[in-house]
């Protein structure tokens, strides 16, 4: 079959619904959880704020619009590799110059919410991926892989979201190990429904923060505070992120989009 076959079978199966659009993304909004930086570590990313420009009034009587300020790193969003140190000297590593045709890809979701409600800091091991490709299939090259964890439950209560306490943040995350097992496959990049792509207490890991600096090293991508990951089943679908054009961003709030064949 042609690729303008299938892409014409693609555009009547979204326009007939036998396609589904899931939406990954979660609100943007002055209630948005921000990642919490230590006070000695750097500044915080401001909370989203929308004001309005107009709306239909006497600043704007046909339209309505509005300006906001947000970081680049809020709310479900895009990682380049510029964003971490180790893929500071990679010239496609900015928002402006990656490979766009990487960003639509198979995603493999990775069903773990049982052991991560029952446990914040749950780890994703070798042992925990190879069982499910044993029972799923192979993550393969040029696909997306994303840990379901369910997090996004608490994506309106930012203290359960962030879930910090004083011995720091206790999320789900990946082991070191599975982030160079999943980057030794070719995989286009990793997402979390948590607010970083990491475990919450990753910095202790050799190496700290092992999804942050082996993914951006290796000019992978990253993907965070996804959403509706419960809508996706284990292979089949398509994922789409899309990162605003940033100038040499180091990446962005995305409309998070997953393509399933309707149940």
């Amino acid at each position: 079959m042609s690729a303008s076959n299938i892409l014409g079978d693609l555009g009547a199966m979204l326009a007939s619904g036998g396609i589904e659009v899931v939406d990954c993304t979660g609100v943007l909004s002055p209630d948005t959880p921000i990642l919490q930086l230590p006070e000695d570590f750097a500044k915080n990313t401001p909370k989203v704020e929308i004001h309005k420009i107009s709306e239909y009034d006497e600043d704007g009587p046909f339209f309505a619009w509005n300006w906001m300020v947000l970081g680049e790193h809020t709310g479900t969003h895009f990682d380049a590799p510029h964003h971490w140190i180790t893929g500071r000297d990679n010239p496609e590593g900015y928002t402006d110059t990656l490979k766009v045709q990487r960003l639509i890809a198979p995603v493999n979701v990775l069903d773990f919410s049982k052991e991560s409600g029952a446990d914040s800091d749950f780890l994703l091991t070798i042992d925990h991926v190879k069982a499910w490709e044993a029972e799923h299939g192979e993550i393969n090259a040029g696909e997306w892989v994303v840990l379901r964890s369910d997090w996004d439950q608490y994506g309106d209560d930012e203290a359960k979201f962030l879930n910090a306490d004083e011995t720091g943040p206790h999320t789900p995350g990946p082991t070191a190990e599975v982030i160079q097992y999943l980057i030794d496959k070719g995989i286009v990049g990793w997402g979390s429904q948590c607010i970083g792509t990491d475990a919450g207490m990753a910095g202790g890991m050799q190496p700290p923060y092992p999804a942050h600096n082996l993914l951006h090293a290796n000019n992978r991508f990253g993907l965070a505070s996804l959403a509706n990951l419960d809508q996706l089943p284990a292979k089949g679908a398509i994922l789409i992120v899309a990162p605003l054009k940033i100038q040499k961003g180091t990446g962005s709030p995305i409309r998070a989009l997953a393509l399933k064949p309707k149940d």
